[in-house]
């Protein structure tokens, strides 16, 4: 177990997919037990099922209360006033509250819990739900060191972390890795469709789209001391197929602009969503 995990106990609010996910996670670290307590309205079996298995209690803030040291907000933000009164009964001065609601400010979650003094608003991306995931954070001032280790062991669990020196760069993590996963889905539905167009069976141009994107990530993750730009390197031979394209896609009005057109129409939307 992660030292930082060590005697914590810890109080999850929502356990949709992202929760979920994250309760796994802290299952195959070794946190069992009543030390966890889990508030679901409306808790599904496999919850249920994992609940049961690692002993973690399953209820109310009127029925387990008490302050843990860590809350964690994994619910939709349309559901903030309805959470942050499920988390009250959990947060305490010594109590670190870990936000995962997108565009909800740090100033959102301490008006709706006086009694937090640390907090912690952190963006994850879907491929937590594969604990694969990338999570861009950033700690209030009041966040001791040892809150915040504790707060990086609890999503670390679904994959990696990335802290940011200040609350706005949230918009940006946004931006590039929470909405990054649509951009890369939408790239394989793009590829899929540029090969019916060079004459493949619709099928068959999906399954060589998806598995090529597929493969070159996990090749990226397997090689991560290795830059993007060494393998896409490695890939292309002078003068041949490769570099014909990557001609179309580095020209001038290319992938490079639109990618940034599109991570500032992102980034723009996400200020308006927490301002």
């Amino acid at each position: 177990m992660n030292r930082a995990l060590e005697g914590k106990t810890v109080a999850l609010i929502g356990a949709g997919n992202m929760g979920l996910a994250m309760l796994e996670g802290w299952a195959a670290e070794g946190l069992a037990g009543d030390r966890v307590v889990v508030v679901d309205p409306n808790p599904s079996e496999r919850l249920q099922a994992l609940c049961a298995a690692k002993g973690y209690l399953l209820g109310d803030g009127a029925a387990v209360g008490g302050a843990r040291d860590a809350v964690i907000l994994a619910i939709k933000p349309q559901m903030l006033e309805a959470g942050t009164s499920a988390a009250a009964p959990f947060v305490g001065p010594q109590s670190v509250v870990v936000s995962i609601l997108a565009g909800k400010r740090i100033a959102d979650i301490a008006a709706r819990l006086p009694a937090a003094k640390a907090i912690v608003r952190a963006m994850p991306n879907t491929p937590a739900a594969i604990g694969r995931g990338v999570t861009g954070a950033f700690a209030s001032p009041e966040t001791s060191e040892a809150q915040r280790a504790l707060s990086h062991a609890l999503l670390a669990a679904a994959g990696q972390v990335e802290w940011v020196e200040n609350e706005p760069l949230i918009d940006a993590v946004t931006a590039v890795s929470g909405s990054g996963p649509a951009y890369v889905f939408y790239l394989v539905e793009c590829l899929a469709a540029a090969g019916v167009e060079a004459g493949l069976p619709a099928d068959l141009a999906a399954r060589l789209a998806r598995a090529t994107i597929e493969g070159s990530g996990e090749l990226l993750h397997r090689q991560a001391d290795v830059a993007a730009e060494t393998l896409r390197q490695r890939v292309t031979s002078p003068g041949g197929t490769t570099a014909a394209a990557l001609s179309v896609l580095m020209a001038e009005e290319g992938l490079a602009p639109l990618m940034s057109r599109a991570v500032a129409a992102a980034k723009k939307r996400a200020g308006e969503l927490s301002g």
